[in-house]
Protein backbone atom coordinates (compact mmCIF):
# COMPACT_ATOMS: atom_id res chain seq x y z
CA UNK A 1 0.00 0.00 0.00
CA UNK A 2 1.67 3.20 -1.14
CA UNK A 3 -0.04 6.60 0.73
CA UNK A 4 0.52 9.73 2.05
CA UNK A 5 -0.42 8.99 6.01
CA UNK A 6 1.14 8.34 8.79
CA UNK A 7 -0.90 6.02 10.86
CA UNK A 8 -4.21 4.63 9.01
CA UNK A 9 -6.45 5.61 12.23
CA UNK A 10 -5.86 9.20 12.16
CA UNK A 11 -6.04 10.04 8.43
CA UNK A 12 -9.33 11.64 8.64
CA UNK A 13 -8.47 13.67 11.90
CA UNK A 14 -4.85 14.60 9.98
CA UNK A 15 -6.71 15.98 6.77
CA UNK A 16 -9.08 18.21 8.66
CA UNK A 17 -6.75 19.75 10.18
CA UNK A 18 -4.63 20.00 6.81
CA UNK A 19 -7.69 21.84 5.85
CA UNK A 20 -8.46 24.04 8.38
CA UNK A 21 -4.41 24.93 7.94
CA UNK A 22 -5.29 26.08 4.60
CA UNK A 23 -8.24 28.03 5.17
CA UNK A 24 -8.62 30.77 7.28
CA UNK A 25 -12.24 30.71 7.44
CA UNK A 26 -12.51 27.23 9.12
CA UNK A 27 -12.49 25.78 12.61
CA UNK A 28 -11.89 22.06 14.09
CA UNK A 29 -13.06 20.65 17.32
CA UNK A 30 -10.30 19.50 19.49
CA UNK A 31 -11.91 16.50 20.22
CA UNK A 32 -14.38 15.87 17.15
CA UNK A 33 -14.01 16.04 13.52
CA UNK A 34 -15.99 18.50 12.73
CA UNK A 35 -15.31 21.18 10.31
CA UNK A 36 -17.24 24.92 10.85
CA UNK A 37 -17.29 28.19 9.82
CA UNK A 38 -15.33 30.11 12.35
CA UNK A 39 -17.54 32.64 13.09
CA UNK A 40 -20.20 30.61 14.18
CA UNK A 41 -19.42 30.58 17.57
CA UNK A 42 -20.46 34.34 17.82
CA UNK A 43 -23.34 34.36 14.68
CA UNK A 44 -26.06 32.04 14.06
CA UNK A 45 -28.19 34.33 12.75
CA UNK A 46 -28.91 31.74 10.08
CA UNK A 47 -30.41 28.32 9.58
CA UNK A 48 -27.83 25.98 9.64
CA UNK A 49 -27.13 24.07 6.44
CA UNK A 50 -25.60 20.39 7.76
CA UNK A 51 -23.84 17.68 6.43
CA UNK A 52 -21.19 15.14 6.52
CA UNK A 53 -20.52 11.40 6.06
CA UNK A 54 -17.18 9.13 6.10
CA UNK A 55 -14.02 10.13 5.70
CA UNK A 56 -12.28 9.10 2.18
CA UNK A 57 -15.14 11.29 -0.10
CA UNK A 58 -13.21 14.35 -0.18
CA UNK A 59 -13.60 17.17 -0.74
CA UNK A 60 -16.98 16.14 0.70
CA UNK A 61 -17.78 17.15 2.66
CA UNK A 62 -15.83 19.66 4.86
CA UNK A 63 -14.47 21.31 1.61
CA UNK A 64 -17.81 22.95 1.40
CA UNK A 65 -18.11 24.35 4.88
CA UNK A 66 -18.09 27.94 4.12
CA UNK A 67 -20.25 31.45 3.19
CA UNK A 68 -22.91 30.64 0.85
CA UNK A 69 -22.86 26.62 1.64
CA UNK A 70 -22.61 24.64 4.46
CA UNK A 71 -22.22 26.06 8.28
CA UNK A 72 -20.59 22.52 9.02
CA UNK A 73 -19.46 18.85 8.30
CA UNK A 74 -19.07 16.08 10.16
CA UNK A 75 -16.54 13.43 9.20
CA UNK A 76 -16.87 9.47 10.28
CA UNK A 77 -14.33 7.47 10.02
CA UNK A 78 -13.24 6.20 5.97
CA UNK A 79 -16.70 4.70 4.72
CA UNK A 80 -18.03 5.01 7.85
CA UNK A 81 -21.05 7.35 9.45
CA UNK A 82 -20.10 9.78 12.00
CA UNK A 83 -21.40 8.60 15.80
CA UNK A 84 -24.98 10.10 16.83
CA UNK A 85 -22.49 12.58 19.54
CA UNK A 86 -20.36 13.92 16.85
CA UNK A 87 -23.81 15.13 14.73
CA UNK A 88 -25.42 15.97 18.02
CA UNK A 89 -21.92 18.03 18.82
CA UNK A 90 -22.62 19.73 15.37
CA UNK A 91 -26.46 20.65 15.78
CA UNK A 92 -25.81 22.04 19.17
CA UNK A 93 -22.51 24.65 18.20
CA UNK A 94 -23.60 25.37 14.40
CA UNK A 95 -27.42 25.93 15.44
CA UNK A 96 -29.07 29.35 16.40
CA UNK A 97 -32.80 30.36 16.26
CA UNK A 98 -33.44 29.83 12.75
CA UNK A 99 -32.71 26.18 13.23
CA UNK A 100 -31.19 23.70 11.39
CA UNK A 101 -31.26 21.83 7.98
CA UNK A 102 -29.43 17.93 8.11
CA UNK A 103 -28.55 16.72 4.21
CA UNK A 104 -27.76 13.47 4.68
CA UNK A 105 -26.86 10.64 1.85
CA UNK A 106 -29.15 7.60 1.98
CA UNK A 107 -27.11 5.03 3.53
CA UNK A 108 -28.47 2.95 6.62
CA UNK A 109 -25.46 4.15 9.19
CA UNK A 110 -25.79 7.92 7.74
CA UNK A 111 -29.84 7.80 8.05
CA UNK A 112 -29.97 6.64 11.63
CA UNK A 113 -27.23 8.60 13.33
CA UNK A 114 -28.33 11.62 12.11
CA UNK A 115 -32.12 10.52 12.51
CA UNK A 116 -31.35 10.17 15.92
CA UNK A 117 -28.60 13.25 16.44
CA UNK A 118 -31.80 15.07 15.22
CA UNK A 119 -34.67 13.49 18.02
CA UNK A 120 -32.08 14.25 20.35
CA UNK A 121 -31.60 18.26 19.23
CA UNK A 122 -35.08 18.53 19.34
CA UNK A 123 -36.17 17.22 22.84
CA UNK A 124 -33.12 19.86 23.69
CA UNK A 125 -35.62 22.34 22.03
CA UNK A 126 -33.83 22.62 18.46
CA UNK A 127 -35.60 23.36 15.17
CA UNK A 128 -34.37 20.28 13.02
CA UNK A 129 -35.47 19.13 9.83
CA UNK A 130 -33.73 16.71 7.86
CA UNK A 131 -33.42 16.04 3.86
CA UNK A 132 -32.37 12.38 2.42
CA UNK A 133 -30.66 12.39 -0.84
CA UNK A 134 -30.98 8.96 -2.86
CA UNK A 135 -29.62 10.53 -6.30
CA UNK A 136 -28.27 6.95 -7.37
CA UNK A 137 -30.56 5.88 -10.66
CA UNK A 138 -28.00 2.64 -11.04
CA UNK A 139 -29.73 0.74 -8.64
CA UNK A 140 -33.15 1.77 -9.93
CA UNK A 141 -34.22 -2.04 -11.31
CA UNK A 142 -32.95 -3.80 -7.77
CA UNK A 143 -33.85 -1.34 -5.30
CA UNK A 144 -37.13 1.15 -5.07
CA UNK A 145 -36.37 4.45 -5.69
CA UNK A 146 -36.56 5.83 -1.68
CA UNK A 147 -33.47 3.17 -1.34
CA UNK A 148 -31.25 4.90 -4.20
CA UNK A 149 -27.92 5.29 -2.67
CA UNK A 150 -26.63 8.92 -1.89
CA UNK A 151 -23.60 10.37 -4.43
CA UNK A 152 -22.62 12.88 -5.83
CA UNK A 153 -25.67 14.90 -6.36
CA UNK A 154 -25.40 15.73 -3.05
CA UNK A 155 -23.51 18.44 -3.11
CA UNK A 156 -25.67 20.00 -5.49
CA UNK A 157 -28.53 20.45 -3.22
CA UNK A 158 -26.15 21.17 -0.72
CA UNK A 159 -25.23 24.09 -2.91
CA UNK A 160 -29.46 24.93 -3.64
CA UNK A 161 -29.97 24.92 0.39
CA UNK A 162 -26.83 26.95 1.62
CA UNK A 163 -27.54 29.51 -0.95
CA UNK A 164 -31.17 29.58 0.26
CA UNK A 165 -29.34 29.74 3.69
CA UNK A 166 -27.46 32.89 2.89
CA UNK A 167 -29.80 34.68 1.45
CA UNK A 168 -31.70 34.31 5.05
CA UNK A 169 -34.81 32.31 4.29
CA UNK A 170 -36.27 30.35 6.98
CA UNK A 171 -35.47 26.88 8.33
CA UNK A 172 -39.15 25.43 5.95
CA UNK A 173 -37.95 27.40 2.84
CA UNK A 174 -34.37 26.55 2.83
CA UNK A 175 -35.83 22.45 3.37
CA UNK A 176 -38.33 23.01 0.39
CA UNK A 177 -35.95 24.52 -1.80
CA UNK A 178 -33.52 21.10 -0.62
CA UNK A 179 -36.22 18.89 -0.90
CA UNK A 180 -36.88 20.24 -4.34
CA UNK A 181 -33.14 19.64 -5.58
CA UNK A 182 -33.31 16.21 -4.00
CA UNK A 183 -36.10 15.24 -6.14
CA UNK A 184 -34.50 16.41 -8.93
CA UNK A 185 -31.53 15.20 -9.16
CA UNK A 186 -29.93 11.99 -10.69
CA UNK A 187 -26.54 10.54 -10.72
CA UNK A 188 -25.03 7.55 -12.31
CA UNK A 189 -21.07 6.75 -12.29
CA UNK A 190 -18.28 4.04 -13.73
CA UNK A 191 -15.11 3.13 -12.34
CA UNK A 192 -12.28 1.85 -14.46
CA UNK A 193 -11.03 0.31 -11.22
CA UNK A 194 -11.00 -0.41 -6.93
CA UNK A 195 -9.80 2.01 -4.43
CA UNK A 196 -7.51 0.50 -1.18
CA UNK A 197 -8.70 1.81 1.95
CA UNK A 198 -5.64 2.71 4.70
CA UNK A 199 -5.52 -0.07 7.01
CA UNK A 200 -6.63 -2.38 4.62
CA UNK A 201 -4.04 -2.52 2.38
CA UNK A 202 -5.35 -4.22 0.03
CA UNK A 203 -7.53 -2.89 -3.71
CA UNK A 204 -11.66 -3.32 -2.57
CA UNK A 205 -11.91 -5.30 -5.59
CA UNK A 206 -10.02 -6.38 -8.88
CA UNK A 207 -10.71 -6.34 -12.73
CA UNK A 208 -9.92 -8.32 -15.57
CA UNK A 209 -7.86 -6.30 -18.08
CA UNK A 210 -10.30 -4.54 -20.46
CA UNK A 211 -13.80 -4.63 -18.18
CA UNK A 212 -15.06 -1.59 -15.73
CA UNK A 213 -17.93 -1.38 -13.40
CA UNK A 214 -21.10 0.01 -14.09
CA UNK A 215 -23.29 2.13 -11.34
CA UNK A 216 -20.71 1.64 -8.78
CA UNK A 217 -21.40 3.53 -5.21
CA UNK A 218 -18.84 6.09 -3.37
CA UNK A 219 -17.67 3.45 -0.91
CA UNK A 220 -14.95 1.48 -3.19
CA UNK A 221 -18.11 -1.46 -3.63
CA UNK A 222 -18.01 -3.17 -6.86
CA UNK A 223 -20.83 -1.64 -9.35
CA UNK A 224 -24.41 -2.90 -10.66
CA UNK A 225 -22.86 -4.24 -14.07
CA UNK A 226 -19.28 -4.99 -15.31
CA UNK A 227 -19.33 -4.30 -19.26
CA UNK A 228 -16.53 -4.46 -21.51
CA UNK A 229 -14.43 -0.59 -21.55
CA UNK A 230 -15.92 1.37 -24.45
CA UNK A 231 -14.99 4.77 -25.52
CA UNK A 232 -15.72 8.28 -23.23
CA UNK A 233 -18.75 9.16 -25.29
CA UNK A 234 -20.55 5.79 -25.64
CA UNK A 235 -20.27 5.78 -21.60
CA UNK A 236 -21.59 9.22 -21.34
CA UNK A 237 -24.74 8.27 -23.43
CA UNK A 238 -25.07 4.93 -21.25
CA UNK A 239 -25.42 6.78 -17.76
CA UNK A 240 -27.18 9.39 -19.03
CA UNK A 241 -30.21 7.59 -21.19
CA UNK A 242 -30.84 6.23 -17.05
CA UNK A 243 -30.63 9.51 -15.58
CA UNK A 244 -32.58 10.95 -18.32
CA UNK A 245 -35.00 8.40 -17.97
CA UNK A 246 -35.19 9.00 -14.58
CA UNK A 247 -35.80 12.29 -14.58
CA UNK A 248 -38.29 12.53 -17.13
CA UNK A 249 -36.78 14.85 -19.30
CA UNK A 250 -37.04 16.36 -22.62
CA UNK A 251 -36.37 18.97 -24.84
CA UNK A 252 -36.41 22.40 -23.45
CA UNK A 253 -35.68 21.65 -20.30
CA UNK A 254 -33.02 23.07 -18.48
CA UNK A 255 -30.18 21.37 -16.21
CA UNK A 256 -27.34 21.54 -14.85
CA UNK A 257 -24.32 19.36 -14.93
CA UNK A 258 -21.96 17.93 -12.63
CA UNK A 259 -19.55 15.36 -14.18
CA UNK A 260 -17.67 14.01 -11.08
CA UNK A 261 -13.95 12.18 -10.25
CA UNK A 262 -13.64 9.45 -8.13
CA UNK A 263 -10.22 10.85 -7.25
CA UNK A 264 -7.84 9.26 -9.96
CA UNK A 265 -9.10 10.63 -12.93
CA UNK A 266 -7.24 13.62 -14.27
CA UNK A 267 -8.59 16.56 -15.77
CA UNK A 268 -7.83 15.57 -18.90
CA UNK A 269 -10.49 12.72 -19.02
CA UNK A 270 -12.83 14.57 -17.08
CA UNK A 271 -12.64 17.19 -20.09
CA UNK A 272 -13.27 14.63 -22.18
CA UNK A 273 -16.62 13.47 -20.68
CA UNK A 274 -17.64 16.80 -19.79
CA UNK A 275 -17.47 17.22 -23.56
CA UNK A 276 -19.53 14.39 -24.53
CA UNK A 277 -21.98 15.03 -21.70
CA UNK A 278 -22.57 18.16 -23.29
CA UNK A 279 -22.65 16.86 -26.55
CA UNK A 280 -25.25 14.55 -26.07
CA UNK A 281 -27.46 16.93 -24.31
CA UNK A 282 -27.20 19.27 -26.57
CA UNK A 283 -28.32 16.74 -29.69
CA UNK A 284 -31.39 16.10 -27.17
CA UNK A 285 -31.91 19.59 -26.94
CA UNK A 286 -31.81 19.64 -23.05
CA UNK A 287 -30.66 23.11 -22.21
CA UNK A 288 -27.33 23.34 -20.12
CA UNK A 289 -27.22 26.37 -17.89
CA UNK A 290 -24.53 25.38 -15.75
CA UNK A 291 -21.81 22.89 -15.90
CA UNK A 292 -19.28 21.94 -13.01
CA UNK A 293 -15.87 19.62 -13.80
CA UNK A 294 -13.87 18.07 -10.84
CA UNK A 295 -13.22 15.93 -7.91
CA UNK A 296 -16.79 16.94 -5.77
CA UNK A 297 -17.48 13.35 -3.97
CA UNK A 298 -14.23 10.94 -4.47
CA UNK A 299 -14.01 7.25 -3.21
CA UNK A 300 -10.35 7.38 -2.04
CA UNK A 301 -8.52 6.96 -5.55
CA UNK A 302 -10.98 5.01 -7.78
CA UNK A 303 -10.34 6.32 -11.04
CA UNK A 304 -13.62 6.43 -12.88
CA UNK A 305 -16.46 9.50 -12.59
CA UNK A 306 -19.91 10.39 -12.16
CA UNK A 307 -22.23 12.67 -14.06
CA UNK A 308 -24.71 14.75 -12.37
CA UNK A 309 -28.18 16.15 -14.29
CA UNK A 310 -30.43 18.73 -11.95
CA UNK A 311 -33.50 19.57 -13.59
CA UNK A 312 -33.47 23.20 -12.93
CA UNK A 313 -36.31 26.57 -12.12
CA UNK A 314 -35.26 30.17 -11.94
CA UNK A 315 -34.67 29.42 -8.05
CA UNK A 316 -32.52 26.62 -8.23
CA UNK A 317 -30.03 28.19 -11.02
CA UNK A 318 -30.32 31.55 -8.66
CA UNK A 319 -28.74 29.02 -5.59
CA UNK A 320 -26.35 27.92 -7.78
CA UNK A 321 -25.10 31.39 -8.67
CA UNK A 322 -24.92 32.56 -5.43
CA UNK A 323 -21.22 33.24 -4.15
CA UNK A 324 -19.51 31.11 -1.65
CA UNK A 325 -16.57 31.40 0.17
CA UNK A 326 -15.41 27.50 0.82
CA UNK A 327 -12.38 25.25 0.16
CA UNK A 328 -13.78 23.08 -2.53
CA UNK A 329 -16.00 24.91 -4.43
CA UNK A 330 -14.14 28.11 -4.30
CA UNK A 331 -10.72 28.29 -4.12
CA UNK A 332 -9.09 31.33 -3.01
CA UNK A 333 -5.63 30.05 -2.03
CA UNK A 334 -5.60 31.81 0.98
CA UNK A 335 -3.52 30.02 3.73
CA UNK A 336 -4.43 30.43 7.80
CA UNK A 337 -1.73 32.04 9.73
CA UNK A 338 -2.29 29.50 12.38
CA UNK A 339 -4.44 27.04 12.87
CA UNK A 340 -7.92 27.79 14.49
CA UNK A 341 -9.27 24.98 17.38
CA UNK A 342 -11.59 25.71 19.53
CA UNK A 343 -12.63 23.28 22.54
CA UNK A 344 -15.58 21.37 21.85
CA UNK A 345 -18.52 21.80 24.38
CA UNK A 346 -18.96 18.46 26.71
CA UNK A 347 -21.70 16.19 25.23
CA UNK A 348 -22.89 15.74 28.72
CA UNK A 349 -27.18 13.89 28.60
CA UNK A 350 -29.36 16.83 30.48
CA UNK A 351 -30.06 15.59 33.69
CA UNK A 352 -33.71 16.23 33.41
CA UNK A 353 -34.67 13.40 36.49
CA UNK A 354 -34.65 14.37 39.88
CA UNK A 355 -32.78 12.08 42.47
CA UNK A 356 -35.79 12.49 44.88
CA UNK A 357 -38.51 11.36 43.11
CA UNK A 358 -39.98 8.58 44.31
CA UNK A 359 -39.49 4.95 42.94
CA UNK A 360 -42.58 2.92 40.90
CA UNK A 361 -41.83 -0.19 41.88
CA UNK A 362 -44.32 -2.09 38.65
CA UNK A 363 -42.38 0.14 36.18
CA UNK A 364 -38.95 -1.27 37.50
CA UNK A 365 -40.09 -4.48 37.94
CA UNK A 366 -41.46 -4.48 33.95
CA UNK A 367 -37.90 -3.31 32.95
CA UNK A 368 -36.04 -5.68 34.75
CA UNK A 369 -38.35 -8.42 33.22
CA UNK A 370 -37.70 -7.29 30.25
CA UNK A 371 -33.77 -7.23 31.06
CA UNK A 372 -34.02 -10.67 32.17
CA UNK A 373 -35.83 -12.04 29.21
CA UNK A 374 -33.29 -10.63 26.61
CA UNK A 375 -30.51 -11.72 28.43
CA UNK A 376 -32.38 -15.41 28.62
CA UNK A 377 -32.78 -15.21 24.52
CA UNK A 378 -29.11 -14.15 23.63
CA UNK A 379 -28.50 -17.39 22.28
CA UNK A 380 -31.41 -17.62 19.88
CA UNK A 381 -31.04 -13.88 18.61
CA UNK A 382 -27.24 -14.73 18.16
CA UNK A 383 -28.66 -17.69 15.83
CA UNK A 384 -31.08 -16.01 14.38
CA UNK A 385 -28.92 -13.13 13.53
CA UNK A 386 -25.99 -15.32 12.40
CA UNK A 387 -27.60 -17.02 9.72
CA UNK A 388 -28.85 -13.73 8.07
CA UNK A 389 -27.03 -10.60 9.78
CA UNK A 390 -23.57 -10.28 11.21
CA UNK A 391 -24.34 -12.11 14.25
CA UNK A 392 -24.15 -9.73 16.81
CA UNK A 393 -27.58 -8.58 17.93
CA UNK A 394 -27.53 -11.63 20.89
CA UNK A 395 -24.86 -9.77 22.26
CA UNK A 396 -26.34 -6.32 21.39
CA UNK A 397 -29.53 -6.80 23.31
CA UNK A 398 -27.69 -8.41 26.11
CA UNK A 399 -25.56 -4.93 26.91
CA UNK A 400 -29.23 -2.85 26.41
CA UNK A 401 -30.04 -5.56 29.34
CA UNK A 402 -27.52 -4.59 31.57
CA UNK A 403 -27.63 -1.16 30.63
CA UNK A 404 -31.40 -1.26 31.75
CA UNK A 405 -30.05 -3.07 35.15
CA UNK A 406 -27.67 -0.13 35.89
CA UNK A 407 -30.70 2.30 35.57
CA UNK A 408 -31.29 4.58 38.86
CA UNK A 409 -34.89 4.56 40.73
CA UNK A 410 -35.69 7.77 39.51
CA UNK A 411 -35.44 6.54 36.04
CA UNK A 412 -38.98 3.98 37.24
CA UNK A 413 -40.61 7.07 38.51
CA UNK A 414 -43.08 7.42 36.05
CA UNK A 415 -43.73 6.18 32.21
CA UNK A 416 -42.20 9.43 30.67
CA UNK A 417 -38.91 9.02 32.47
CA UNK A 418 -38.72 5.54 32.13
CA UNK A 419 -38.94 5.61 28.43
CA UNK A 420 -36.46 8.88 27.98
CA UNK A 421 -34.13 6.52 30.39
CA UNK A 422 -34.11 3.93 28.95
CA UNK A 423 -33.97 5.15 25.61
CA UNK A 424 -30.94 7.17 26.31
CA UNK A 425 -29.69 4.23 27.85
CA UNK A 426 -29.94 1.69 24.81
CA UNK A 427 -28.43 4.20 22.27
CA UNK A 428 -25.38 4.47 24.05
CA UNK A 429 -24.98 0.57 24.87
CA UNK A 430 -26.42 -1.23 22.03
CA UNK A 431 -24.15 -0.77 18.59
CA UNK A 432 -25.64 -1.35 15.36
CA UNK A 433 -28.78 -0.42 14.11
CA UNK A 434 -31.23 -1.52 17.14
CA UNK A 435 -29.83 1.25 19.33
CA UNK A 436 -30.90 4.24 17.37
CA UNK A 437 -34.29 2.47 16.45
CA UNK A 438 -35.42 1.55 19.57
CA UNK A 439 -34.38 5.18 21.46
CA UNK A 440 -35.55 7.33 18.81
CA UNK A 441 -39.02 5.46 19.06
CA UNK A 442 -38.79 5.34 23.14
CA UNK A 443 -37.85 9.47 22.78
CA UNK A 444 -40.64 10.28 20.42
CA UNK A 445 -43.05 8.26 22.58
CA UNK A 446 -42.12 9.63 25.94
CA UNK A 447 -42.45 13.15 23.85
CA UNK A 448 -46.25 12.32 23.23
CA UNK A 449 -47.50 11.64 26.91
CA UNK A 450 -45.84 14.59 28.25
CA UNK A 451 -48.69 16.20 25.77
CA UNK A 452 -51.15 14.18 27.26
CA UNK A 453 -53.22 15.03 30.60
CA UNK A 454 -52.60 11.77 32.37
CA UNK A 455 -51.50 8.16 31.05
CA UNK A 456 -54.12 5.43 30.58
CA UNK A 457 -54.17 2.55 28.51
CA UNK A 458 -55.33 3.93 25.99
CA UNK A 459 -52.56 6.79 25.84
CA UNK A 460 -50.13 3.91 26.10
CA UNK A 461 -51.10 2.66 23.14
CA UNK A 462 -51.19 5.60 21.13
CA UNK A 463 -47.59 6.16 22.15
CA UNK A 464 -47.13 2.78 20.64
CA UNK A 465 -48.31 3.08 17.77
CA UNK A 466 -45.76 6.78 17.54
CA UNK A 467 -42.98 4.61 18.72
CA UNK A 468 -43.54 2.21 15.82
CA UNK A 469 -44.43 5.07 13.26
CA UNK A 470 -40.77 6.65 14.15
CA UNK A 471 -38.64 3.71 13.73
CA UNK A 472 -40.40 3.13 10.22
CA UNK A 473 -39.34 7.11 9.33
CA UNK A 474 -35.84 6.60 11.01
CA UNK A 475 -35.26 3.56 8.72
CA UNK A 476 -37.79 3.58 6.39
CA UNK A 477 -38.80 -0.13 6.69
CA UNK A 478 -42.32 -1.07 5.34
CA UNK A 479 -44.35 -4.12 5.75
CA UNK A 480 -43.34 -6.97 4.58
CA UNK A 481 -39.57 -5.94 4.41
CA UNK A 482 -39.02 -8.32 6.96
CA UNK A 483 -37.45 -6.20 9.63
CA UNK A 484 -38.53 -5.40 13.05
CA UNK A 485 -41.26 -3.24 11.96
CA UNK A 486 -43.00 -6.59 11.11
CA UNK A 487 -43.50 -7.55 14.60
CA UNK A 488 -43.88 -4.04 15.97
CA UNK A 489 -46.77 -2.32 13.44
CA UNK A 490 -49.15 -5.46 13.94
CA UNK A 491 -48.39 -5.85 17.92
CA UNK A 492 -48.97 -1.70 17.98
CA UNK A 493 -51.96 -1.55 15.79
CA UNK A 494 -53.85 -4.44 17.27
CA UNK A 495 -52.93 -3.50 20.61
CA UNK A 496 -54.72 0.21 20.09
CA UNK A 497 -57.57 -1.73 18.17
CA UNK A 498 -58.19 -4.10 21.14
CA UNK A 499 -59.09 -1.19 23.54
CA UNK A 500 -60.75 0.68 21.33
CA UNK A 501 -63.03 -2.00 20.71
CA UNK A 502 -63.68 -2.57 24.75
CA UNK A 503 -60.74 -5.38 25.39
CA UNK A 504 -58.99 -4.92 28.96
CA UNK A 505 -55.73 -3.83 29.32
CA UNK A 506 -54.27 -7.18 29.69
CA UNK A 507 -56.10 -8.99 27.27
CA UNK A 508 -55.35 -6.31 24.71
CA UNK A 509 -51.34 -7.02 25.10
CA UNK A 510 -51.83 -11.02 25.16
CA UNK A 511 -53.86 -10.13 21.38
CA UNK A 512 -50.83 -7.53 20.72
CA UNK A 513 -48.25 -10.15 21.75
CA UNK A 514 -50.07 -12.81 19.74
CA UNK A 515 -50.16 -10.43 16.43
CA UNK A 516 -46.31 -9.55 17.04
CA UNK A 517 -45.66 -13.82 17.35
CA UNK A 518 -47.54 -14.29 13.77
CA UNK A 519 -45.18 -11.15 12.02
CA UNK A 520 -42.13 -12.42 13.43
CA UNK A 521 -43.05 -15.88 12.00
CA UNK A 522 -43.88 -14.66 8.78
CA UNK A 523 -40.78 -12.84 8.07
CA UNK A 524 -39.48 -16.52 7.37
CA UNK A 525 -41.09 -16.49 4.16
CA UNK A 526 -40.03 -12.93 2.91
CA UNK A 527 -37.00 -11.94 1.35
CA UNK A 528 -35.20 -9.43 2.94
CA UNK A 529 -34.93 -5.93 1.35
CA UNK A 530 -32.99 -4.16 3.81
CA UNK A 531 -29.72 -4.46 5.98
CA UNK A 532 -27.01 -6.94 5.76
CA UNK A 533 -29.96 -9.55 5.32
CA UNK A 534 -30.99 -8.52 1.85
CA UNK A 535 -27.55 -9.21 0.56
CA UNK A 536 -28.58 -13.40 1.17
CA UNK A 537 -32.07 -13.06 -1.33
CA UNK A 538 -33.31 -16.64 -1.16
CA UNK A 539 -30.76 -17.90 1.22
CA UNK A 540 -32.37 -16.56 3.96
CA UNK A 541 -35.58 -17.73 3.36
CA UNK A 542 -36.73 -20.31 5.93
CA UNK A 543 -35.43 -17.95 8.80
CA UNK A 544 -37.23 -15.78 10.79
CA UNK A 545 -35.96 -12.05 11.25
CA UNK A 546 -33.66 -11.63 14.65
CA UNK A 547 -35.02 -7.95 14.69
CA UNK A 548 -38.26 -8.93 14.67
CA UNK A 549 -38.12 -11.92 17.05
CA UNK A 550 -36.10 -9.90 19.34
CA UNK A 551 -39.30 -7.95 19.54
CA UNK A 552 -41.57 -10.48 20.52
CA UNK A 553 -39.07 -11.54 23.49
CA UNK A 554 -39.59 -8.15 25.21
CA UNK A 555 -43.18 -7.96 24.57
CA UNK A 556 -43.47 -10.87 26.24
CA UNK A 557 -41.65 -10.41 29.23
CA UNK A 558 -44.17 -7.34 29.66
CA UNK A 559 -47.67 -9.63 29.72
CA UNK A 560 -49.87 -7.39 32.16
Amino acid sequence: MRKLINNPKHVVREMLEGLSDLNPNLAIFSNENIVFQANLITQKNEVAVISGGGGGHEPAHAGYVGTGMLHAAVSGDVFTSPSTDSILATIRASTGAKGALLIVMNYTGDRLNFGLAAELARAEGFLVEIVVVGDDVALRDVVAKERSRGIAGTILVSKVAGALAASGADLASVTAAAQYAAANVATMGVALGSCTIPGVGKPSFELPAGQIELGLGIHGEKGCQRINQTSADELCAIMLDKIITELKLSAQDSVAVLINGLGATPPMELAIVVRGTLANLRQRGIKVERAFSGNFMTSLEMPGCSISLLRLNPQLLSALDYPVQTAAWVNAGKIAAQRLIYQAPILLTPENIPNDLPLNPNLKQIGLKIASALEQAETRLTELDSAAGDGDLGLSMCRGASAIRELPDAAWSNEVNMLNSIGEALRKAIAGSSGPFYATGLFRAARYLTTQESVNALSLAEAFVIAVNAVSELGGAKLNDRTMYDALYPAASTFKQALLAGETPARAWHLAVNAAENGAQLTAQMLPKLGRASYLGERALGIPDAGAAAVVVWLKAILI
